[in-house]
């Protein structure tokens, strides 16, 4: 019997899932890869890792399910977005490190273009603020300081692409340049209403078209890999989070969904409408199908789960990620404390690239517990209040909403944020929903599934939150996560002349210090940079910094 499979290509692991017809999960494998922290504020990966765990974790998905290649109708592909891969297109080799979505060495770049005026450009073509989450500036960066890249490019001798185009280029052996409308939307690049890469916002970036991948549907056939000697159609491409909205049947306008991965990402399905935000939110492409382009508002929040992985490895307060709940579970509540975890600064609704991760409120009396508790809190107070901002500007007020993603299988967040919500929240019985979306787009193109609603039909509840916290509560809580909120942003300030910009260098206010060489997103191969276990220096006061 056939079967779909879902490459998961995320931003700490790479998955790949086996599903059959109903939806479930016939087989999973997943790889950690390196975190590459050069300094302060930058985030890296290892494009050539990302390819060797996820074509690793792809041969052996398919070995544990107990299948051949040739039972394999389609492969899908979702993936960490923003990330930004280049590379040489006669052998393949990336020319630097690629430049996470949480690094923020960009937000010089997006202070001097919103300085030049053309902050208003970027957002009516592309739905999305200038900020260093996207990859227009981080791709502009490369270019900037690999020696030679500009004008390799504009010969045609360079490929840029996100994650997905870096899977395609690999699995199809360098045939197919691609990526989908969904990835697209999330460069800064691309016109999302026009579903077309832009000549005036490249121009501005002084990014070379010749580097930019075609554009082909969500769900379609895009190139086939060979497995064994059997050529399996690529039938489905979607951003992760884009992904997520279609496996937990958001099809029609007005559902959303919460994903508790590294980052949280609050996504509502607005139909063929691109709904342009009022209150910070990105409007961006939600997947393109059967000639109709769908739109979903979306509220990103960089730190979600990675602070229970700076739990784990920057304090050693626990040793494994599953061990958070039982450890925050052994207080009654957070005991004062308060943590903003502004690792990266601060995503939708706020847009500081300048803050900085804070925890305040404590005592002696402050123990680990109250810190995993506090932790936990900000992941469900940072998704509250992006979907404020998005009841806001959809003129409605959600009457529940679907979760997915690691963290939601933890009972003690999903219920703190049913409470500080006050809605109920729906944890479906397949949480792997964005690896699920990616195979449906595939399964959809190749005829496996026959429509939408056929799929819709697999999704089922696990269980439901309901609010439980007096709303007095609810309240105190949110004002004082606000207050801390405040006191967190524009913690790093910029020093006149530093055209990388504060989030660029890290730097802590009260210690400035000169400025530091072109790190390891410089031609590789580069000296081994420190990783994620290294020792981190904190700022004074309470500021903690990843």
């Amino acid at each position: 019997m056939p079967h779909v499979l879902a490459l998961d290509q995320g931003t700490t692991s790479s998955r790949a899932i086996v599903f059959d017809a109903s939806g479930a999960v016939r087989a999973a494998a997943q790889r950690e890869f390196r975190q590459i922290f050069p300094q302060g504020g930058w985030v890296e990966h290892d494009a050539v890792e990302i390819w060797a765990t996820q074509s690793g974790v792809m041969h052996e998905a398919i070995a544990k399910a107990g299948i051949a290649a040739r039972d394999v109708a389609a492969i899908g592909i979702t993936n960490q977005r923003e990330t930004t891969v280049l590379w040489e297109r006669a052998t393949g080799r990336p020319l630097a490190h690629a430049i996470v979505w949480q690094d923020r060495r960009t937000a010089g770049i997006c202070e001097a273009l919103r300085a030049a005026g053309h902050a208003p450009t970027f957002l009516r073509k592309t739905g999305l603020v200038l900020d260093a989450y996207f990859s227009g500036t981080k791709l502009k960066w490369l270019l900037d300081h690999v020696p030679g890249a500009r004008e390799r490019a504009r010969r045609g001798e360079l490929a840029f692409g996100t994650v997905d185009s870096w899977l395609v280029w690999n699995l199809t052996g360098g045939r197919v340049h691609a990526t989908d409308p969904s990835n697209a939307s999330r460069t800064l690049l691309f016109d999302i209403h026009r579903g077309d890469w832009d000549d005036e916002l490249c121009a501005l970036l002084d990014v070379p078209r010749e580097l930019l991948p075609a554009i082909v549907p969500s769900s379609g056939v895009c190139g086939t890999a060979a497995l064994d000697g059997v050529e399996i159609p690529i039938a489905g491409i979607a951003g992760d989070q884009q992904a997520a909205l279609f496996g937990q049947a958001c099809h029609s306008p007005g559902l959303a969904k919460n994903t508790y991965g590294t980052g949280c990402f609050l996504l509502m399905n607005t139909g063929g409408n691109a709904v342009a935000s009022v209150n910070n939110l990105l409007t961006t492409v939600a997947w393109s199908r059967d000639g109709r382009t769908d739109y979903a508002l979306e509220g990103s929040v960089f730190i979600g789960g990675a602070v229970v992985q700076w739990l784990r490895d920057g304090l050693g307060i626990i040793r494994s990620a599953h061990e958070v709940e039982a450890l925050a579970a052994s207080v009654p509540d957070n005991g004062g404390v308060c943590f903003v975890p502004a690792f990266a600064g601060l995503g939708a609704p706020h847009w500081d690239p300048y803050a900085r991760g804070s925890i305040f409120g404590l005592t002696r009396g402050a123990t680990g517990g109250h810190l995993a508790r506090a932790a936990l809190e900000s992941i469900a107070l940072q998704s509250r209040d992006v979907l404020d901002a998005m009841q806001r500007d959809a003129g409605i007020t959600l009457a529940g909403l679907r979760v997915d993603g690691g963290a939601a299988a933890n009972d003690l967040l999903m219920q703190f944020q049913a409470d500080i919500l006050g809605v109920p929240v729906v944890r479906p019985q397949v949480l792997e929903t964005t690896a699920l979306g990616a195979a449906y787009l595939a399964g959809l193109a190749v005829g496996y599934w026959k429509d939408a609603a056929e799929v819709a039909a697999n999704w089922r509840i696990d269980r439901e939150f309901e609010p439980s916290m007096p709303r007095a509560r609810v309240a105190e809580l949110i004002a004082g996560w606000e207050r801390a909120v405040e006191r967190s942003r524009r913690w790093v300030v910029q020093e006149t002349g530093d055209p990388l910009g504060p989030a660029g260098t890290g730097r802590c206010a009260t210690r400035p210090r000169a400025r530091p060489p072109i790190p390891s997103a410089s031609p590789m191969p580069a000296r081994r940079p420190r990783e994620v276990r290294r020792r981190r220096k904190t700022c004074i006061g309470s500021q903690l910094r990843a």
